[in-house]
């Protein structure tokens, strides 16, 4: 299920920054601050009434200046609005309704998305002033005074956002196919993969990082089984991060992920493993997503018998939470052995929606206990009194203990190991949660 995005827009200078931090740094719970895209924080995952969506900033949409620059904003205008469920529309009461103003409510009636008008600067409590009236001559939906700097009217505004959001039933996908995000740095090779394997020039490729803007979806039928695969712009470090319609790909990036079942991480074999290529695979480690590694340019590559256990050596150094994810070596550019990553796929999803009996669980539980004694301190012994699986996508173990504080880290990890070898968890992350028996957390 893919987050709702909630997006702010409007003219330079009405204060959407200070309603953006006024609502990500206060009002607002703070699920997470999304990692590795841009240090200004352009967007946060926020939480109002128990629904969480993806709340982003954006760049003042300007008309009244030089063609170029005009065009420019106006796309950025239209990737923004084009990304979001909800749209915020945000106007400035002391500086009234400006043709900039009717100039970006042109492009939010085009949209056809739900739009609410934020009029800010309505910094004194009581009955709002007159001049936020004229606002409705932009013919967008409710309008709701705001002060940024004093939290003024927010609560109100929010609770006609959640009322617009989509459906949470309806955001939930048909998964009638395997859905894998193709995911990786700029000029990794991922709109490459995605042609090879679709047949076709379904993504447009380029020498010139972050050509591609938006994730793109490609069914491709194999063997009676059916596969989604996403295309993603490319991730890089928020330093070289310089267009405003990049971050926004890169928000569609990480939604991708969000709703893959699979993600396939690229690697550059030439560049190797590098900073950017370890944030990527985090995120898609902390979303719980079955992952494979794939070596691209690998015909690029010297070799001789002892080249690809060296890379998949410096890969499980590089990103030591990953050590469950398959590492294969392919070239999207003459194909070889992109074929194989059907069965990779297929087996990491499978182990991924594998659920274990709760009998056979703690017949493997109480064998690991038997072989190496769990931890104790100051002569009290951790007991491990059962274990049940609680979800999928990832496996996910509720473990029942006396106390949970004596669950050291290694001792978890002998027990995930354990599992592994046992039910083949290749390709996805397990998690654990610790209870003490008679305690619901």
């Amino acid at each position: 299920m893919t987050q709702p995005i909630v997006a702010i827009v409007g003219r330079p200078n009405v204060g959407k920054s200070a309603f953006f931090n006024y609502l990500a740094g206060r009002r607002i719970s703070i699920v997470e601050d999304t990692p590795g895209v841009t240090r200004d924080r352009i967007y946060a995952k926020c939480d109002w009434r128990n629904r969480e969506f993806m709340l982003i900033d954006t760049g003042g949409i300007e008309t009244s200046i030089s063609d170029e620059i005009y065009k420019h904003m106006q796309r950025q205008a239209e990737v923004a609005i084009d990304t979001a469920d909800v749209i915020i529309f945000m106007t400035d009461v002391k500086s009234g309704l400006t043709a900039g103003d009717r100039e970006v409510a042109a492009l939010l009636h085009k949209s056809g998305k739900p739009v609410v008008i934020a009029v800010n600067k309505v910094d004194t409590p009581g009955d709002p002033p007159a001049e936020i009236y004229e606002f409705y001559n932009l013919g967008l939906a409710e309008i709701f005074p705001v002060s940024a700097l004093h939290g003024l009217g927010i609560g109100e505004l929010l609770d006609y956002v959640f009322e617009h959001l989509p459906d949470e039933n309806a955001v939930i996908e048909e998964h009638d196919s395997i859905h894998v995000a193709i995911i990786g740095k700029p000029n990794s090779g991922k709109s490459s993969l995605l042609n090879r394997i679709v047949g076709e020039e379904r993504a447009i490729v380029s020498p010139i990082a972050g050509t591609t803007r938006d994730a793109l979806d490609s069914l491709v039928i194999k063997e009676e089984k059916k596969y989604t695969f996403i295309d993603t712009a490319g991730i890089r470090k928020s330093s070289k991060i310089f267009s405003d319609i990049e971050k926004y790909s890169i928000i569609r990036a990480w939604s991708a992920v969000e709703r893959a079942d699979v993600c396939i991480l690229m690697i550059d074999s030439i560049e190797g493993i590098t900073e950017q290529d370890s944030k990527i695979a985090g995120y898609a480690h902390e979303q719980g997503k079955a992952v494979i590694v794939a070596l691209n340019k690998w015909d690029l590559v010297e070799k001789d018998n002892k080249t690809f256990p060296t890379y998949v050596n410096s890969i499980r150094s590089e990103l030591p939470f990953m050590q469950y994810a398959p590492v294969i070596a392919i070239s999207s550019l003459t194909g070889k052995r992109v074929e194989n990553l059907f069965p990779l796929i297929d087996r990491v999803y499978e182990n991924t929606n594998r659920r274990i009996p709760t009998g056979v669980l703690n017949d493997v539980l109480n064998e690991a206990v038997a072989m190496v004694q769990p931890p104790s301190d100051k002569g009290r012994l951790l007991r491990i009194y059962y274990m049940t699986q609680a979800s999928s996508q990832p496996p996910t173990f509720v473990m029942f203990v006396n106390d949970k504080e004596l669950m050291h880290f290694s001792y978890e990890r002998y027990i995930t190991n354990t599992l592994r070898e046992t039910f083949d968890f290749e390709g996805t992350p397990i998690r654990f949660i610790v209870r003490e028996r008679g305690k619901e957390n």
